[in-house]
């Protein structure tokens, strides 16, 4: 993540931007979610990724229950077939259904995504403020750390422990911690900067003044007023994580069979693909179009959430 994200943490200036756009007397004063959701809308690019990521998200929930195969089903009189009006898809060397493959696929790689998005966000939040908030060898510790896990390299380490890790149906759990484990520290970073100018405002002091401890501080005070960035560092890491499980698994170091993933369909597919394209076309398309749509939806969201982007639109 860049460092730009810490412009679109609202302070001050979104205020102004939101009393601007009051109405007259006897109009309706535009609230501070109708002006975010206003500016959002106006960026075409972004609500039409953000309708791609929810038809996706429903195809891969509904989509293994109406589908006439299931993923591990194997149809022994459809070999290696193209696409038909039976299988959509193709089918695969085995005879299983590239359309319940790469649907199985994308629900793994949907649910890695946002697990990891949550998970690293939550920590990068956490982090960030409490070494900002604390500071001395609180915050000292934590950049150690940062530092440390930035000079790491990340995907070979990820590679070995997984390849080690335990095996089982279960397994693609040690790839969702060790992708969060990874993928926070740049946004910890971002997150202290923030807090450490937001800490130093008045109703942070007044509520120290009054005895309230820190944790509480930090979560009603300080995390509220950097919930733009984090809204839009989430969403980002969607994305992040897809692209960092889909290389992991291409290499067969991310989801293990009998389990499946667009990585895992990529991989198999690409030793194919000049005689059997349909292995390979199908989730690489999936892929390039949840990816592309993630971004959108974020690029929206920092525009919405951003008081000084002109992109987003104006209020009214």
């Amino acid at each position: 993540m860049t460092d730009n994200r810490a412009e679109v943490a609202f302070d001050a200036s979104a205020e102004d931007e939101l009393e601007s756009a009051e109405p007259g007397a006897g109009e309706k004063r535009i609230t501070r979610r109708q002006l975010i959701t206003r500016r959002f809308l106006r960026n075409k690019t972004a609500v039409v990724g953000g309708v791609i990521i929810i038809l996706l998200i429903a195809i891969a929930l509904i989509g293994p229950y109406i589908t006439p195969y299931a993923y591990d089903e194997i149809d022994r009189r459809a070999y290696l077939k193209p696409p038909s009006e039976k299988h959509w898809l193709g089918t695969t060397q085995s005879g299983r259904d590239m359309l319940a493959l790469t649907l199985r696929g994308l629900r793994k790689s949907l649910l890695i995504g946002f697990l990891v998005a949550i998970i690293s966000t939550s920590v990068a939040a956490l982090v960030g403020s409490f070494a900002a908030y604390y500071g001395g060898w609180f915050e000292r510790f934590a950049l150690w750390i940062i530092d440390l896990l930035l000079v790491i390299p990340a995907f070979l380490l990820i590679a070995l422990l997984v390849t080690g890790g335990p095996k089982g149906p279960y397994s693609w759990l040690l790839l969702v911690v060790l992708l969060a484990a990874f993928s926070w520290v740049l946004s910890a970073r971002v997150v202290r900067s923030l807090s450490m100018s937001i800490k130093e405002r008045e109703y942070v002091h007044a509520a120290r003044f009054m005895g309230l401890s820190a944790p509480k501080t930090i979560v009603r005070h300080i995390l509220p007023n950097i919930s733009s960035l984090l809204i839009i560092d989430a969403t980002l890491n969607v994305g992040a994580a897809i692209l960092a499980e889909t290389g992991l698994s291409f290499f067969g170091f991310g989801v293990q069979a009998p389990d499946t993933s667009l990585g895992t369909l990529l991989g198999e597919g690409a030793r194919q693909v000049n005689s059997f394209p349909w292995l390979f076309t199908g989730p690489a398309v999936v892929v390039v179009v949840l990816v592309l749509s993630v971004n959108a939806v974020g690029d929206g969201l920092r525009d919405a959430l951003d008081p000084s982007s002109g992109s987003g639109g104006s209020a009214g």
